[in-house]
């Protein structure tokens, strides 16, 4: 039951104009495309190796541009990569295309739905674009339609559906030929809660049956929640992989206070250092993250030691291990493209 992902050193580059914002992205670099043009270079993935089991659930994580959707494209076959080899269960993804597509089921970022069909017709066409027979397609759209609470609606053009219930029809479609893995790049991206612990409670279920999931998001609580295994992406390698308690307890001193001072502070960081407990301590401009074994019995020594560098603290955040705070402490805080 299930079957097993594996990638091994992929490489995926990008060329193209250069974008208007080139010059603040960090992955990019300039060279000659010609003696008139120049082309920026890419590199969106750098080395990607993973070996995902077959019925586990495996979360990838990531800071925007990261890697984690261009991964995704590569094991779908939607992305061609530049070197390196991938393979769903026995398949190499690239040499053996159809047969590594007929094992998997796919839910992209954005729905893909086609506007002028029903939600049940969208389900029986994908069933027999599979080869599933009439009286199995027909069962299984009933069944799918009730399990994502849209039977009510099945008959309407989903061109007046909510983005949920777009998102919901993306999965059952994606579901229906019953695919040994299945990818969800992205799934919770704009629900509702009630939407998105719906949909938890289907993945599990489905993982129960012995599939393999490859989830991507930006939800820690949802990675958390789901994972077996986490890895965490950035600049297109891989820099972090275990399980969600063991991504947890590696964080330096476990937890993470967030230090705000209305100006820069010079030499409050060798200071912060000094105090007992803390084992790391990272500046960007007037923040300070601070990551120590304690979290309130730090916080007079903090106002001692800013009092002493002339320092105005003027805000304060203590953060318990958790995912995000492992997230941050991989690949900071500074917004990406």
């Amino acid at each position: 039951m299930g079957v097993p992902v594996r990638t091994e050193e992929l490489r995926k580059i990008y060329y193209s104009p250069p974008p208007a914002a080139a010059a603040g992205f960090r992955g990019l670099r300039r060279r000659s495309a010609s003696r008139n043009a120049k082309n920026v270079h890419v590199v969106a993935l750098d080395g990607v190796s993973l070996e995902v089991e077959a019925g586990e659930i495996f979360g990838l994580l990531g800071p925007n541009g990261a890697g984690k959707s261009t991964t995704i494209g590569i094991l779908t076959t939607r992305v061609c990569p530049t070197s390196g080899r991938a393979w769903i269960g026995a398949y190499d993804v690239w040499a053996e295309q159809v047969e590594a597509k007929r094992l998997i089921g796919v839910v992209q970022q954005r729905p893909n739905l086609d506007f002028s069909l029903t939600a049940r017709e969208i389900l029986l066409f994908h069933g027999a674009y599979y080869g599933l027979p009439s009286a199995e397609r027909v069962r299984r759209c009933a069944a799918l339609l009730e399990r994502f609470q849209l039977s009510d609606r099945a008959d309407e053009l989903v061109r007046g559906f909510s983005g949920g219930m777009m998102q919901r029809l993306s999965i059952a479609r994606a579901m229906m030929h019953d695919p040994e893995v299945l990818f969800l790049d992205e799934p919770s991206t704009g629900l509702d809660p009630q939407t998105r612990l719906l949909l938890w409670e289907i993945v599990r279920e489905y993982n129960r049956g012995g599939k393999t999931i490859l989830l991507t998001t930006h939800n820690m609580d949802e990675a958390d929640e789901l994972s077996h295994r986490i890895a965490i992406i950035d600049h297109g390698r891989v820099i972090a992989l275990d399980t969600p308690a063991g991504l947890k307890a590696s964080i330096p001193g476990g937890y993470l206070l967030r230090l705000r001072f209305n100006l820069p502070a010079p030499g409050i960081s060798e200071r912060l250092r000094a105090l007992r407990g803390v084992t790391e301590v990272r500046v960007e401009g007037a923040g300070v993250d601070l990551y120590a074994g304690r979290g309130g019995s730090l916080i007079p020594e903090i106002v001692a030691v800013a009092a002493e560098a002339g320092a105005d603290l003027c805000d304060v955040h203590i953060s318990e291990p958790s995912l995000e705070t492992l997230f941050l402490h991989h690949t900071g805080r500074s917004l990406r493209q």
